[in-house]
């Protein structure tokens, strides 16, 4: 039986701990976040949660509110992850996270090293695993990648293409953080080129897409994501030696924060107006809706109208195969808003990125992942990554190829 903390208790984070509370396995859930209403409002509709308020920027009250935990799962923006991971260290648990460790001075590159090499000594020498990026995307995508090179012989290049066209007639800019999402967006994409981690310009290298079920080619756009970071580092360990590697995304959510860039609403930097000094980035997250969570929201969404629904998830990976090129083409195929609202109480966001992470949880819980120290999905071995799938196929979240 395992003790679980939960360390942000929103879309994802409460995905989560729903999921989590149906495990034989779990003894106990801390759902832990700053906003004790948002934890004891969660804590209220699982038998297994203990609710907790948790100052993720002291590492000896999330020590203290962790108690005797067996894992934590840090579902907090990047900048708390250092914290979090700390004070998995201090108290000998796993850690898990979503997305990217932010460390201050280091470029994306350099931080993912020392999560993979520094910290990744210090979790071995626990006995402890730290497993990061571990959503839909980052998270299950990575999962396909290793998936698809241990098909080939040799690997050249790896193409990610997500397509969100989910938009509502309520305006709903992004249907996770949209401080995370905007920050992302305009922050400069880095691609793994010839070997080489390359940086490009926000909404870089724009080409038109044809997706499968889609009747209308999608611009697609360079987009800052982990993937690109860690799938470039293990390239030549896990991934048959890939030498291209790049994020692309695109949707009416791009569309709209290539505005607001090419305006400046993007930016951190100060400007002054009227004798007043601001931060154009803050003034454009106080005036976004946030991403919505609760299920009467989803459902006055839904009621109130979808100008569109549809989307694609798509990895495309090259290589050879017996001295011929071969190209593998799959798509993810998941429920959309309407489905996953219908199944669950979610929206598609929270049900593919929360799944996938839970996952990933029960992978830890029921000791499915045999490796000590930090790594990225790609990294888990066969075994590891058929257990994911099929768990995944059990939440209805199925790959499909197509070979050429």
């Amino acid at each position: 039986m395992k003790k679980i903390m939960i360390m942000g208790v929103g879309a994802q984070g409460s995905t989560i701990a729903k999921r989590l509370n149906e495990e034989e396995n779990v003894s106990a859930i801390i759902c832990a976040d700053y906003d004790l209403k948002a934890a004891d409002e969660l804590g209220k509709t699982l038998e297994k949660a203990i609710a907790v308020q948790v100052n993720a920027n002291d590492v000896n009250d999330i020590v203290k509110a962790a108690g005797n935990a067996d894992i934590i799962v840090n579902g907090l923006p990047i900048q708390f992850n250092m914290n979090v991971m700390d004070a998995a260290l201090t108290i000998g648990a796993c850690y898990q996270d979503l997305c990217m460790t932010y460390l201050d001075g280091k470029s994306s590159e350099q931080a993912t090293r020392f999560i993979f090499s520094e910290q990744g000594k210090r979790f071995e020498e626990k006995g402890a695993l730290a497993l990061t990026n571990t959503g839909s995307a980052p998270g299950l995508v990575n999962v396909v990648v290793r998936e698809t090179t241990d098909m080939m012989d040799t690997c050249s290049s790896i193409e990610m293409n997500v397509y969100e066209g989910i938009w509502s007639k309520k305006f709903i800019p992004f249907w996770w953080s949209p401080e995370v999402a905007f920050d992302d967006m305009g922050e400069n994409p880095t691609r793994f080129e010839n070997g080489t981690f390359v940086d490009t310009e926000p909404f870089d290298n724009p080409i038109m897409i044809k997706f499968k079920g889609i009747d209308k080619e999608i611009r697609m756009v360079d987009h800052n994501h982990e993937e690109p970071i860690t799938l470039g580092i293990n390239a030549d360990t896990y991934l048959k030696g890939a030498q291209n590697i790049l994020f692309r995304y695109g949707g009416p959510h791009v569309e709209l924060s290539q505005a607001l860039y090419n305006m400046g609403y993007l930016s951190h930097k100060e400007k002054e107006f009227n004798g007043m000094t601001y931060v154009p980035f803050d003034l454009t997250i106080a005036n976004t809706p946030p991403a919505p969570k609760y299920h009467d929201e989803i459902k006055d969404i839904i009621d109130g109208g979808l100008i569109s629904e549809e989307g694609a998830f798509q990895v495309v990976v090259d290589g050879t195969k017996d001295g011929k090129p071969i190209r593998i083409t799959s798509y993810v195929n998941a429920p959309g808003l309407i489905e996953a609202f219908e199944k669950s109480g979610l929206t598609h966001e929270s049900y593919l990125t929360g799944q996938c992470a839970f996952i990933f949880t029960k992978m830890l819980i029921n000791d499915v992942i045999q490796q000590k120290g930090a790594i990225a999905p790609e990294v888990l071995n066969a075994t590891e990554r058929k257990y994911f799938f099929d768990e995944a196929q059990k939440l209805d979240i199925t790959l499909e190829r197509i070979i050429e």
